[in-house]
């Protein structure tokens, strides 16, 4: 990990469990200080000393905003903020149920903007910050079981290339988390063989160093990422031919 890390107060969501949890942890490790955020409280306390536990809802505008003037108010301006509440839900094509997909945008992605449209008026306001948010892999190409998950962790990176050339001009960095399969709460419930599997600590790592680094997007594993770039490239008869093979052997 970089040292010494380019931040003094970090915010991060979905902090509770995953990578959230591994990025929250080492990054007070590091001497940093810690906002984070989850819907249960008691799992924020357990992170123990050096992180400050803020319990919020992201699918609450009203709550989000009320919780960024808190953390501003008692541990300073957020100079970077780690956009990871999420949620995942596996789809079978042959049942679909809307209230997955509603729940799932609800979270994924207007949670992100409703923590985007409480901290940038600040971060414009002050002319620097870095905001970033947990994008996936599943973004690029349509994968079979995702069709939930999937189209919010586009909707994800596209709202990164969307915002970043503006808010470069107004002194705010944006980045796009993209990971492959990490170790999970979320990911157990999947029941077929996830291909360069990461542990949470490992994607955490990753992240963080991405970050330290200013890049646009983090993805990892870098194998897994090309791959699936490659892939969109594909005419259909040739990506859904892969797709039947690797996917739905």
């Amino acid at each position: 990990m970089p040292k010494p890390l380019p931040w003094a107060t970090v915010w991060v969501t979905g902090a509770s469990t995953g990578i959230g949890r591994s990025i929250a942890l080492q990054l007070a490790e590091a001497g940093v200080r810690v906002a984070a955020s989850a819907r249960t409280a008691g799992k924020l306390a357990a992170l123990g000393p050096g992180i400050h536990g803020f319990p919020l809802d992201v699918s609450d505008s009203v709550a989000v905003a009320s919780g960024v003037a808190q953390i501003e108010m008692e541990l300073g301006p957020i100079d970077l903020a780690i956009l990871g509440a999420g949620t995942y839900s596996p789809v079978d094509a042959t049942a679909l149920d809307p209230a997955v997909f509603s729940h799932a945008m609800t979270t994924n992605y207007l949670g992100t903007v409703n923590c985007l449209a409480a901290l940038l008026p600040r971060m414009m306001a002050r002319g620097s910050g870095h905001v970033s948010w947990i994008a996936s892999v599943a973004g690029y190409v349509g994968l079979p079981k995702a069709a939930a998950y999937g189209p919010t962790k586009a909707a994800l990176i596209n709202l990164g290339e969307s915002l970043a050339p503006e808010l470069r001009r107004a002194g705010i960095k944006v980045s796009v988390i993209n990971p492959g399969f990490v170790d999970t709460p979320l990911t157990k419930q999947n029941d077929f063989p996830m291909p360069f599997l990461m542990t949470a600590d490992d994607a955490a790592r990753r992240t963080i160093s991405g970050l330290s680094a200013g890049r646009f997007e983090i993805a990892y594993p870098r194998r897994f990422a090309a791959i699936l770039k490659l892939a969109r490239l594909l005419p259909y008869p040739l990506f859904f031919k892969l797709i039947d093979k690797a996917v739905l052997k």
